[in-house]
């Protein structure tokens, strides 16, 4: 079984559907309401651990019902919550989330405790970063914390997946050791300056990316797919899964979390990809985000309907 550590945010999310998304000033009418486990960091590491991987997550709750139901989830998904840490002095984040008729969605988070995690609480993780097989960072959590975890993975030559999102400036050195990057179209244009709109701009934005030392840059382009550039000057467009879309929140998530998973068990860049595509359509066909993402099972049959053999 791989192992993986994610270390990140967790919040919760409270979500209602609308027909459309407010306007400045504007009150829309909608329903239902959910509220359900969040946050990237931890949508990352259910995804992963419903695939298969074991997985420990590093992040920061709470003292309140919200991180008391965040722990059960984890205890539930059986990932390794050891290293998640009560703070009495933040609340748990919280994500407010609107998703229109389209099943389009606009969000804000306030990270609250996970965004205090520090130098020390990451050092605390250094034997499990050593076993492990790869480390899955996004930025929705302190720079301090991605910072340290890049510098332990690389003292331990583990891989790491840079999730950039959502996007803030960090210290572009870090990139030198980061083994595998993974942003959307408006997540590499922060970084590179080239607006991502198709196969070509895609490319300009992935060598831009590539130059400042990531291996390998895996642009997420939404049902499109994924773009792959590791230095080859083509690059390679991943198609994505046609799949009746309910609600495209978290689909990132579990891209990503799907593709530490397969990318941890030795599985090519590209069918790694592939099995990232699949878990990100199949999370779309249902509301919310860590409720949403599939196990391994159906990922696997979903494959084999395509004729793939990807695990």
């Amino acid at each position: 079984m791989s192992k993986i550590v994610v270390v990140g945010s967790y919040v919760v999310d409270l979500m209602s559907r609308a027909p459309h998304l407010p306007k400045p000033g504007e009150t829309v009418l909608g329903g239902p309401f959910k509220m359900g486990p969040g946050g990237k960091g931890g949508n990352q590491a259910t995804a992963a651990a419903r695939c298969g991987s074991e997985v420990t997550f590093v992040t920061k709750l709470g003292a309140d019902v919200f991180g008391r139901e965040a722990l059960d989830h984890f205890k539930n998904e059986n990932v390794n919550s050891q290293y998640i840490k009560v703070d009495a002095q933040e609340s748990t984040g919280a994500a407010l989330i609107a998703v229109d008729d389209n099943s389009e969605n606009s969000i804000v988070v306030a990270l609250g405790a996970c965004g205090t995690i520090t130098e020390a609480d990451v050092m605390e993780v250094e034997g499990k970063i050593q076993e492990a097989d790869i480390v899955l960072l996004q930025l929705e959590t302190s720079i301090e914390a991605i910072v340290t975890t890049v510098k332990l993975a690389s003292k331990h030559q583990v891989p790491v997946i840079l999730n950039p999102a959502p996007f803030q400036e960090f210290p572009r050195e870090i990139l030198k050791d980061v083994s595998y990057i993974t942003p959307n179209e408006t997540e590499a244009f922060e970084l590179s300056g080239v607006v991502v709109k198709d196969e070509a701009s895609a490319l300009m934005a992935a060598k831009k990316i590539h130059e400042m030392g990531v291996d390998t840059v895996i642009i997420t382009l939404g049902s499109k797919g994924a773009f792959l550039y590791s230095g080859v000057e083509k690059g390679k467009l991943v198609a994505g899964f046609k799949v009746d879309a309910v609600d495209t929140t978290g689909a990132g998530d579990a891209f990503n979390g799907g593709f530490a998973h397969a990318i941890s068990k030795g599985n090519s860049v590209v069918d790694a990809m592939v099995y990232a595509n699949s878990v990100a359509a199949l999370s779309v066909t249902k509301i919310g985000t860590a409720p949403a993402m599939p196990y391994k099972q159906d990922v696997e049959n979903f494959l084999k309907e395509k004729g793939l053999l990807i695990t």
